[in-house]
């Protein structure tokens, strides 16, 4: 039995064409010609069972044969945000496997001690497009433009938030074991730079609401938390 292939497809009920770098996949890479069947993804909620009707050139025409409502996986809106490493690669592969994990929305922080001050989100955008094909998510997260943190967090006043360091001095609880309290189903956790927050930055956070955590006993690099904190939010979610 042949496989199923997956196309992000921003709209694709008021369309009837791929878009043209997933025709070029259809096409050159994959060989689909008119009569195959595949699925695809709005990335709002939606897949299409679809079939090729004409397959030429750098045009994949289909014709949606059914549509496919999902159901939410886990509970809530499960919102990171973080401040990007100097190497990039290290932070596509966090938005990679975290989008495969399961999340809703990434931001990305500039922080007293970041070493990397602009995101390309473009670049980032064709990651998360792929780790949500490759893991067959309904929902494509949001990726918002970098910010500076106290605006950010000036700008998030609801819902259950978190701010994870490693300042001794500085009461924290472990995030599960916060997760796990109460009926709220969103939230919010920000993870700081190679350097960490600057301990200004995590005072400024606490008397803004947000609550103080750890992630462990291992201090971890800055995507090994990013991510972590990503597994513990679908844990208490599911």
């Amino acid at each position: 039995m042949k496989e199923t292939r997956y196309f992000y497809v921003p709209s694709a009920a008021g369309r009837s064409e791929l878009p043209d770098d997933e025709a070029a996949h259809a096409i050159r890479v994959l060989r689909m010609n008119a009569g195959d069947e595949m699925v695809l993804m709005d990335g709002q909620g939606t897949f299409y069972r679809a079939e090729v009707t004409m397959a030429s050139g750098k045009h994949c025409i289909y014709a949606i044969r059914e549509t496919m409502p999902q159901q939410p996986a886990w509970r809530g809106h499960l919102h990171l945000a973080i401040a990007p490493t100097k190497m990039m690669e290290r932070m596509e592969w966090l938005v990679e496997k975290a989008t495969e994990m399961g999340v809703d929305e990434f931001s990305f922080l500039d922080c007293r001690f970041s070493e990397r001050r602009q995101v390309k989100l473009p670049r980032v955008e064709r990651v998360v497009v792929a780790a949500v094909k490759q893991s067959r998510k309904a929902w494509m997260p949001i990726l918002n433009e970098m910010e500076g943190l106290k605006t950010f967090i000036d700008r998030h006043q609801t819902g259950r938030r978190y701010i994870a360091h490693c300042y001794q001095e500085v009461p924290r609880v472990h995030l599960f074991d916060e997760l796990r309290k109460g009926d709220e189903q969103d939230a919010l956790v920000l993870v700081g730079p190679e350097g960490d927050f600057s301990i200004d930055e995590v005072r400024y956070a606490v008397e803004h609401g947000y609550v103080s955590v750890n992630l462990g006993n291992s201090r971890l690099r800055t995507e090994t938390a990013g991510l972590a904190a990503v597994m513990m939010m679908q844990l208490s979610k599911q």
